[in-house]
């Protein structure tokens, strides 16, 4: 299909909406108007490839909600950049993302045979090798190895446990969900997981699946066709198992705490309400809402390949905008549900000098102590 007529370029307005919401354009050399006026003028010229703002996109999708023509500016971003994956005209770091997850099944290149070692001694099933379960738990590749994220799952582990629920893993099994190297424009590569991970989701004889992260839940729930499957972000089942009274909280929290929306959550699936109602459950929280938040969240700037390439622009990043908002409403800790957002918000604490005063957390963790887990 032509380049022009697959991303609906001759329907574009030029009302500037997408750039104007955009909240990297201010910053850096992105103009997602401009370049699609350029690319249905012009073609998949040199000029329109070799613009630097392309790999400054996060594909947060702010706007796809703006344009007023139902367009998806986003996806035409990674059109371009799929181009550019094909004739190898991408940043060493992102190659490298691209060759680890290839080799390894993770964009870091981390081993195989080390992406259960977040777990520690704790007993999970194998699925499946160790039985059947209801649910398949998808841990996800940060969490999986990133020392400040491999709390995360363990945490979520024995919630899940101590509600009752019938659940599993995949263990070494597991590989990437695929949804930033998607965004990469690493379009076969995607689908070399998407068909490893459904063959995986399949034989283990799950009939739900819940994902640590907003990304892999993303790409499950709208790239990946599984039929007969459910599908859902953690916060969503944490919801469902509070209201059936299976989880209970045995010690107050006593912060003020301001919830952050990541972009692939709530902007990109609709999911707005569970993660507030499970820290609105939570005895002694203050919930806080940021200014920008829900449909206007302010995105953090880790999505869209985002982790693996610096950006180009300059200035405040967004999440020294978003600490400093933070501080200035009062908050204690930021809460997130995505491994990404808290990464980039916590390095937001460090470069504004704030992380002893604003505490970034995700929601689980949150969970974790009020249930008396940290007081064990």
């Amino acid at each position: 299909m032509d380049f022009v007529e697959k991303y609906e370029l001759c329907a574009c307005l030029q009302c500037g909406k997408c750039t104007g919401g955009c909240p990297i354009s201010m910053k850096a050399p992105l103009n997602i108007r401009s370049l699609m006026r350029e690319v249905l003028l012009e073609g998949k010229s040199d000029r329109a490839l070799e613009r630097p703002g392309l790999w400054d996109c996060t594909t947060c999708a702010t706007c796809n909600l703006r344009c007023p023509r139902g367009l998806k500016p986003a996806e035409f971003i990674v059109g371009l950049r799929a181009e550019l994956v094909e004739a190898g005209r991408v940043p060493k770091t992102i190659i490298d993302a691209l060759e680890g997850t290839y080799k390894h099944g993770n964009p870091w290149g981390r081993a195989r045979q080390k992406r259960s070692e977040w777990k520690g001694d704790l007993a999970v099933k194998i699925l499946p090798e160790e039985g059947e379960a209801e649910w398949l738990y998808f841990i996800g590749c940060a969490p999986s190895y990133d020392p400040r994220l491999q709390g995360i799952p363990r945490t979520l582990c024995r919630i899940f446990e101590a509600a009752g629920l019938d659940f599993g893993i995949l263990g070494t099994k597991e590989s990437c969900c695929g949804n930033e190297i998607r965004r990469i424009g690493e379009e076969g590569l995607f689908e070399e997981l998407r068909g490893e991970n459904t063959k995986n989701f399949r034989s283990s004889g799950a009939k739900a699946i819940v994902a640590t992260s907003p990304h892999c839940f993303n790409a499950f729930k709208n790239e990946y066709n599984l039929d007969g499957f459910q599908v859902v972000h953690y916060t969503q089942l944490l919801t469902e198992l509070m209201k059936e009274g299976k989880i209970k909280f045995s010690h107050e929290v006593r912060k003020k705490v301001a919830y952050h929306d990541p972009c692939f959550l709530g902007k990109q699936n609709g999911v707005f309400d569970p993660p507030r109602e499970v820290l609105k459950a939570i005895p002694g929280i203050e919930l806080l809402e940021f200014e920008r938040s829900r449909e206007r969240s302010l995105c953090c700037e880790g999505g869209g390949g985002r982790m693996w390439v610096e950006g180009t622009g300059e200035g405040k990043r967004n999440s020294e905008i978003r600490v400093r908002d933070a501080r200035d409403m009062g908050a204690e800790i930021v809460a997130t549900a995505c491994p990404f957002c808290l990464l980039t918000l916590e390095d937001g604490t460090k470069t504004t000098g704030l992380e002893e005063k604003i505490h970034i957390k995700d929601i689980v963790e949150i969970v974790g102590e009020a249930i008396g887990f940290d007081h064990e």
